[in-house]
Parts: structure tokens; sequence; C-alpha cells
């Protein structure tokens, strides 16, 4: 039996599919706050590629804890349109830290991750490139290894939608069972 699932727009079904997932991992205690990250990022974002360096179009950007002498890199991920409901305190080795320091989100809150000359959000793209980079060029530049890519395939479940002859077929499939449909078309398709 398929869920069936009516979203306002019309109905879906649950399919699982295996997806590629790309993943960066950082390894905190590795990095050494060189910030190469940030320059190839930026570079490879300017327009034409390569031709400026802006830090503040790289999708990566280090923040540095100089009490505890540690740089943590921050991948930009999604966009937000509402700040967070939270301002969240953690506490690090006796060291205060809000949470924005931790967040790629681009938020209406802070200049972080958004496009210099358009204030547009910015997101990881991967370096996705053509033709593809064997893998991004934080991690290719990241000397420390701090910085390590990662693909693996993932199950998740994904909508597809269903077109009118499909819901049909599956009602009818629900109600008399797949034999008897199939036995109904085979003899309707005799009689054109």
């Amino acid at each position: 039996m398929l869920a069936k699932i009516w979203n306002g727009e019309g109905f879906y079904k649950m399919e699982k599919k295996k997806k590629k997932v790309k993943v960066i991992k950082i390894d905190v205690e590795k990095c050494n706050g060189c910030r190469a990250c940030e320059v190839i990022c930026s570079a490879f974002h300017a327009n034409p590629k390569y031709s400026s360096n802006n830090p503040g179009r790289s999708r990566i950007r280090v923040h540095f804890d100089p009490l505890r002498n540690i740089y943590v890199p921050v991948l930009a991920s999604h966009y937000t349109p509402a700040e967070c409901a939270g301002r969240n305190t953690y506490i690090l080795d006796q060291v205060e830290h809000d949470e924005c320091s931790f967040c790629g989100a681009s938020c209406p809150s802070r200049e972080l991750f958004k496009e210099p000359d358009s204030s547009l959000p910015l997101k990881c793209d991967m370096c996705e490139d053509d033709p593809p980079q064997e893998k991004p060029l934080c991690v290719q530049w990241c000397i420390d290894d701090a910085l390590t890519y990662e693909e693996r395939e993932e199950e998740v479940e994904e909508e597809v939608k269903l077109d009118e002859m499909e819901i049909g077929l599956e009602s009818l499939v629900e109600r008399y069972g797949l034999q008897k449909v199939i036995d109904t078309v085979v003899r309707m398709s005799k009689k054109s």
C-alpha cells in the first residue's frame, strides 16, 4: 500500500531513494587559523573566477577563541528569513560563546554569510563547477587536514507527484486488488 499525501497542490507519494550526500568534516583540533580556506573560497566565487579576493564572499569563516587558542571553521548553510527564537549561550572551558558564533545560517540579525554587494544570502555549494572538482577547494587547500571531504549514499524519502491516472489506478488496486484490476484491463483491451 502506498502512502498518498495531499499537500494542497496535488497528491504525492513517499518513495525511498538513494541520495549522494556530500559532507565537509571539520576537525577543530587540527585547524591552525591560516584562513587559506577563506581565501580560496572567496577567489573561486569572485566574478570572474579568481579575479579578486574579498573575504565577504567566502562560504567558510574561521572564528578564533583567543582564550582557548582554537580556531573554529564554520560553513555557510541555509538562509532563514527570521532570527533565532533563542539567544542561547554555551560555556566551553569557562568561556561564554553565543550560538551565532557556531551558526552557518544567513539571517536578518547579522551580516555574516551575505554577499557584500547585494546582501543576498550565501551557501556552501561544494565548489560545484564545470568540470566538477574532485573535492571542494577549501579541503584541497587545507594544509593541516582540518577539513576533510566525504561522499556517502543515504536512503531518503522523497516526494513523487502522482498524476490523475496513477491516483485512480492506486485507488482501484486498494479497493479491488491488483489481479482484479489487471484482469479488467486485459478484458477491456480485447474489446478494443
